[in-house]
């Protein structure tokens, strides 16, 4: 029997009573829970793009086109909410990890807080990157070489506050690789993400001599080819601050109602919390629902065919 649409929006709800009706079907409720767990894990999941707000829509949009080689992919205003916003990225909407810039009307300054780190982009040779960060106004805070290892980094910052990791690496499907995230216990945010997104990790590194533990955790089978989240734990610290700038990331699912659904039941285990039930946008009808982590880091999760057909509409 097909759910309606008030049924559809309770969905993770209705399946959660399943589990807290008492320890008599204590084995129908495990049953019905790997179930759910184990269609995360083979579910069409995508990143989409990660949500950021700036206090100059135009300067930043030439700044990252200027600078990273970006694209505007499409820019609107909002009048009559009082906002604006475009999207930037290194390709089509429909295949690419993009940004998406908020501007409010009125508002210059944003506090981009600690929990949120950076993000990282991925070039064949960085140093002239560089120079264009410093020649538009940019802040380079690390300056381009190994730093003692292999890899070739820089780290600068936007006119926004904003820092972005630059690697030097070969050419690859997606040069915004990643965004990371500082949490206050590794092994739980990894679990979280394993469970709740069906993610993998991809690679896990200590660094003692820095007092620091990173986790790579996303899809596929390789960090470098395509985009993840950057886990990091710093030995003995438990809490950051959220800032008001970094809003949230976007994954594409295939079920927004089953995805909310193993959320539900993954933030009973480790934390966290549902903050908007699934259900379509009132506005484009997109179906989506959006959480929580254990560490307040937020993430909406999008049905894949509805935001396809957004931006067709968004595009005539």
């Amino acid at each position: 029997m097909e759910m309606t649409k008030h049924t559809q929006l309770f969905f993770p709800l209705l399946i959660l009573s399943v589990f807290l009706v008492g320890s008599s079907m204590a084995a129908t409720e495990n049953v019905i829970k790997d179930d759910i767990l184990e269609w995360v894990k083979n579910d069409t999941h995508r990143f989409l793009n990660a949500v950021i707000r700036v206090g100059d829509l135009n300067r930043t949009v030439e700044f990252y086109k200027e600078c990273f080689g970006m694209q505007l992919l499409s820019q609107k205003d909002f009048p009559e909410e009082k906002y604006s916003k475009a999207i930037v990225g290194f390709g089509p909407q429909e295949s690419h990890f993009v940004l998406e810039l908020i501007y409010i009307y009125g508002v210059e300054k944003y506090e981009v807080g600690t929990a949120w780190s950076h993000f990282g982009l991925q070039f064949l040779d960085i140093y002239p990157v560089v120079e264009k960060v410093r020649q538009a106004g940019g802040v380079i805070t690390t300056e381009p070489g190994s730093h003692g290892g292999q890899q070739v980094y820089a780290f600068v910052d936007d006119p926004n506050g904003y820092s972005f990791e630059l690697l030097q690496r070969v050419p690859t499907p997606e040069p915004l690789n990643h965004f990371m995230l500082q949490v206050a216990d590794l092994d739980r945010a990894i679990s979280f993400y394993e469970k709740a997104l069906g993610m993998k990790v991809l690679l896990k590194y200590d660094s003692p001599q820095d007092k620091f533990t990173i986790a790579m955790v996303g899809y596929g089978s390789d960090y470098i080819q395509s985009p993840v989240i950057e886990l990091r734990y710093n030995y003995n610290v438990t809490e950051y601050t959220a800032g008001n700038a970094y809003v949230h990331a976007a994954i594409g699912t295939s079920d927004v109602y089953k995805s909310a659904a193993a959320v539900a039941l993954v933030t009973q285990e480790l934390g966290g919390k549902i903050v908007r039930p699934p259900g379509p946008n009132p506005v484009t009808g997109t179906k989506m629902t959006s959480f929580l982590d254990p560490d307040g880091r937020k993430t909406v999760l999008v049905d894949n065919e509805d935001y396809l057909k957004e931006i067709k509409n968004n595009g005539q």
